[in-house]
């Protein structure tokens, strides 16, 4: 456990590995006296060296072992110290560095803006969490028992259409389609329900795709545009956008996968997001999620009352320290979401105990012997920094 990846179980090959440089030549590179090997962009540090020479040395061994491309990593924690860097690569084309401006996918984090445009609706007495789905979206099958409340904390038992093994292999064919939240319901709703709604917590992307559906039913505006106006906008998130394309904006980082027929690996980069959407079409940056993560975990665009409701999270499994909120995980105290979709892997949470902001972004979805990429540097960067609040590390993935 400890991802949530929209493809469960599928084929991985063998990649070649991109090398990552040892942690001594950081400074260098960032001061720009090597400007011929792009594996690490500027820097801004100010924990003890100590701390430093073990981040970068963690790292880089992952990105070493198993071929990352580029990371871009912000640790903020007030008292100890800012720990901002870029690693690898953002174009392996080109080899343009990565940087810490660069746009990215966030996929799952995605959740935690929808959810909170629901529980918005819910602060303005629009919607109430324990209304039925059946409400505001018509031909949920069992909608009637299945509530807002269970969407948002992934206990609906609706069967989730990202596990769809035709549909898989549709997007595998032609990731450049175009859906229609309909059109995704209903590969969902083609099979039955998972268990009776509220019977135990299982990870679903139709959930939050009907939860997109219902803010756009009860707004009158489009989901992009709700989140622009009444979250992205008030939080200042200027590079923080749900697109109706699957144009990126520039600059930004290419995304590497292997979730192609043959395993062959692809530039993922403007394949089209239409199938996440709610559930994880948003791009956005490092300096956004560093505004975002604290935002979400302290609730500053809710009431207190429907924040409390948020953060009551229970238990998703065997997973021990992991509990699921209203659209937000609880890792050991870590507030927040990791999002996984063709090309791109992110973490962003805050630990509240010690003000800390962790936001992880890798351009590759590659997992490295079934286990995913942002997991295993978070598990590793919360090992050194706050090893009473561990960041899960990912188990590997059950063949196919």
């Amino acid at each position: 456990m400890g991802r949530y990846h929209p493809f469960p179980g599928r084929r991985r090959s063998r990649r070649t590995t991109v090398p990552a440089v040892a942690a001594l030549l950081l400074a260098a590179l960032c001061a720009g006296t090597d400007p011929a090997r792009p594996a690490a962009a500027c820097a801004r540090e100010n924990f003890d060296p100590a701390t430093v020479q073990k981040l970068d040395a963690a790292i880089t061994k992952i990105m070493k072992e198993a071929g990352v491309p580029g990371v871009n990593i912000g640790l903020w924690m007030p008292g100890r110290g800012v720990y901002e860097k870029s690693f690898g690569i953002a174009d392996k084309q080109t080899g343009t560095p990565m940087k810490s401006d660069l746009y990215t996918r966030i996929g799952s984090v995605t959740k935690t803006f929808t959810v909170t445009g629901v529980l918005q609706l819910v602060d303005r007495g629009e919607v109430r969490l324990d209304d039925p789905i059946s409400r505001y979206v018509s031909g949920v099958p069992g909608g009637g028992a299945v509530t807002l409340r269970q969407l948002a904390d992934m206990r609906s038992g609706l069967f989730d259409y990202t596990t769809d093994e035709a549909w898989l292999a549709g997007m595998r064919a032609d990731p450049h389609r175009s859906y229609t939240p309909r059109q995704l319901l209903d590969v969902a709703f083609s099979h039955p329900a998972n268990f009776k709604p509220g019977a135990k917590w299982q990870y679903s992307n139709t959930n939050t795709v009907l939860l997109g559906m219902l803010v756009e039913k009860v707004s009158g505006q489009g989901l992009g545009d709700y989140l622009r106006d009444h979250v992205f906008t008030p939080l200042k998130l200027r590079g923080t956008s749900l697109p109706g394309d699957s144009a990126m904006p520039d600059p930004h980082a290419h995304g590497y996968t292997d979730f192609t027929p043959k395993g062959a690996v692809a530039d993922a980069t403007n394949w089209n997001p239409s199938w996440a959407w709610a559930a994880g079409g948003v791009i956005s940056d490092l300096n956004d999620m560093h505004t975002w993560a604290p935002a979400l975990a302290d609730g500053r665009l809710l009431t207190r009352k429907t924040q409390a409701e948020r953060l009551r999270a229970l238990p998703i499994g065997n997973v021990p320290g992991a509990s699921y909120g209203l659209g937000m995980l609880d890792f050991n105290g870590w507030l927040g979401h990791n999002g996984e979709l063709p090309g791109y892997e992110t973490i962003a949470a805050q630990l509240p105990a010690e003000k800390a902001t962790l936001v992880v972004f890798v351009n590759s979805d590659m997992d490295h012997h079934g286990k995913n990429l942002s997991g295993l540097i978070g598990n590793a960067v919360t090992s050194i920094v706050t090893p009473d609040h561990l960041w899960p590390a990912p188990v590997a993935a059950p063949p196919k």
